[in-house]
């Protein structure tokens, strides 16, 4: 059986704020989502570009800590490091940091929204220091990581890996 394709994920930035909203429609539940967000293994089956290989490095998803992983591929690798600073049964604040760019930190709440019909809106903002921060990170290709992961999830959440 084929996973549920949603469409894209719609990826905004804000005209007035340094922040860059996500949202995309996923066949799970609240519960489903959360997991993936904060269960190690799972994350890492999912996160990133299609081809890149994620190893946790350290994980402990709860409000106060810690989490690094390392993506991978050809011999290249780039380190992504924050904090949990909330977790609740629908939402995660958290820091995030691309190491390649370690003073550009994001603030990062996503929220799970159960849409009634079977299917959770993930909903991601990230706020960052400044504007040109902001629009580095839409220039990155980020969109790429995001759609692919997603595509990932889509799969994993109907038991295809």
């Amino acid at each position: 059986m084929s996973p549920v394709r949603h469409a894209e994920a719609a990826i905004e930035a804000d005209p007035d704020l340094p922040v860059i909203r996500i949202t995309r429609d996923f066949a799970a539940t609240p519960a489903q989502l959360m997991a993936a967000h904060t269960d190690a293994d799972l994350f890492a089956r999912w996160v990133g570009p299609d081809g890149m290989e994620t190893r946790i490095v350290t994980w402990d998803a709860r409000d106060g800590g810690e989490w690094r992983y390392v993506a991978g591929r050809d011999g290249e690798e780039y380190g992504f490091r924050g904090c949990f600073h909330q977790i609740t049964d629908t939402r995660i604040v958290q820091t995030f940091t691309f190491e390649g760019m370690p003073d550009d930190v994001s603030l990062e709440t996503l929220w799970f929204e159960d849409r009634g019909d079977g299917t959770t809106r993930l909903h991601a903002q990230s706020l960052v220091d400044t504007f040109e921060g902001r629009d580095a990170w839409l220039r990155s290709g980020m969109e790429v990581g995001v759609n692919e992961g997603y595509a990932k999830l889509d799969a994993l959440l109907a038991g295809e890996s």
